[in-house]
């Protein structure tokens, strides 16, 4: 019959028609439906009945189009592609092929002819596959970590991040805490907080950030890791980072989730500050846990006990580095200048390198061989200067510390030459004249 190979329009002119034979519809109502004459309806009556279906297909189906380019022209062009854009996209090659070639092919066209060419692979088929990783079998054994920065109580307040703990095995989100943006301070906060709770787990999983790993193999000092990779190294505890975020897909999906559940229960509570949101975060997670987490393979904890005092804990949390004194008894620290207190033990600190340690609340502690040191601190001109280096999930927070600055600074004055000179104007002077009147 031939019917697949016709078009919906087509068909239907064939069930009409077949209606009108059989006595089932009358011309006029089928030149209605089908918006044709009454003649025109009876012509494709006389020829449908002469020749069968086939006769009502376009006649110019299957021919070349009046418009299409010619082979050679085709022909031509691809190897072009082949030869000098290999690796462009259709839309630069086609600019190419017009610039240097004077050859005007659209776009699509050439899109076309690539993909049948085999030079040019789609979107989807350029889709790289990742294959479903197991999760693990016992509850610590991996928990993965992650930021996420989003506009968590919408337009109440500005965006911030979420820092997200969940353990792999089951699923169970076991620490969640609003901050500003990711630094190493705030993991150091949330990781304690994790710590004091669950324990030690075996490792965690990570992704690329500079606060997890050493993106310049030539970086001097630190011994190839961060103040977060060294602490977690003084604990015990490793640090995987993954190569692609599919392959932390855990905690990705659990931050989609998050941004649809806790946005909205956040605009329910009617909560709008970071303080307010962490302390939500407490029974939020609760809830959260009861409904999605799951049951691991193997019903054994790996987290193992902490044993660690929580001063201990909290030196272990602390920037950590080294700074040299000079004989006059001042080091610079973070564009401060520390002048260490005269006295017996920072004069023998002359000359040697001490220890510095920040804390999370700010405070900094100046150690030699172990011990604390008295100091007195300068600032000097702390800014964010016009070339500095801002990662970018950490660039909301440092606008907003700018503005700040831009607010609190005075308007500036423009002095002319006379008033840089040091010229004062006196106002107008006196004649003798108007002095007699």
């Amino acid at each position: 019959m031939g019917w697949v190979l016709m078009s919906e329009r087509e068909l239907q002119r064939v069930e009409v028609l077949t209606a009108i034979l059989a006595g089932r519809q009358s011309v006029t109502a089928a030149a209605r439906l089908l918006g044709l004459s009454r003649r025109h309806v009876h012509r494709l009556i006389n020829v449908y009945r002469a020749e069968g279906a086939s006769v009502l297909r376009h006649g110019a189906r299957g021919r070349r189009s009046n418009r299409a380019l010619s082979d050679g022209l085709r022909e031509l062009a691809l190897v072009y592609v082949r030869e000098h854009y290999a690796d462009f996209g259709p839309t630069l090659a086609s600019e190419m092929l017009r610039e240097r070639h004077q050859l005007p092919i659209a776009r699509e066209t050439l899109r076309t002819w690539m993909i049948q060419a085999g030079l040019w692979l789609s979107r989807q088929q350029r889709r790289a596959l990742h294959q479903p990783r197991l999760r693990r079998e016992r509850f610590g054994e991996l928990v993965q970590i992650d930021g996420s920065e989003h506009r968590w109580f919408e337009d109440r307040a500005d965006p911030c991040t979420l820092i997200v703990f969940i353990d792999d095995a089951t699923g169970k989100i076991l620490r969640l805490r609003f901050i500003r943006s990711e630094s190493a301070f705030s993991y150091f906060e949330t990781l304690e907080g994790y710590l004091e709770e669950h324990g030690r787990p075996v490792a965690l999983y990570s992704d690329k950030h500079a606060v997890f790993r050493v993106s310049k193999t030539d970086a001097k000092g630190g011994q190839g890791m961060t103040q977060f990779g060294r602490a977690l190294g003084e604990l015990g505890i490793e640090i995987i980072c993954a190569n692609s975020s599919q392959a932390k897909g855990r905690v990705e999906r659990v931050n989609r989730t998050l941004q649809d559940r806790l946005v909205k229960a956040l605009r329910v509570a009617g909560i709008s500050s970071i303080a307010e949101g962490n302390d939500f975060l407490l029974k939020f997670v609760h809830g959260f846990n009861d409904q999605f987490s799951v049951s691991p393979a193997r019903s054994d904890d790996l987290h193992r006990p902490l044993n660690l005092p929580i001063d201990r804990l909290r030196d272990i949390l602390a920037w950590r580095e080294q700074r040299h004194v000079g004989y006059d008894l001042a080091l610079s620290y973070r564009r401060k200048r520390i002048i260490l207190d005269d006295c017996e033990r920072a004069r023998s600190a002359a000359g040697q390198y001490v220890d510095t340690y920040e804390f999370s609340d700010g405070r900094l502690d100046i150690r030699f061989k172990g011990l604390s040191l008295l100091y007195r601190s300068f600032d000097k001109d702390q800014r964010v200067t016009h070339t500095a280096i801002v990662e970018n999930k950490r660039l909301s927070e440092v606008l907003s510390w700018i503005k700040d600055r831009q607010d609190e600074m005075r308007p500036i004055e423009i002095k002319t030459n006379s008033a840089k000179n040091g010229y004062v104007r006196r106002g107008r002077k006196l004649t003798g004249s108007v002095l007699e009147r």
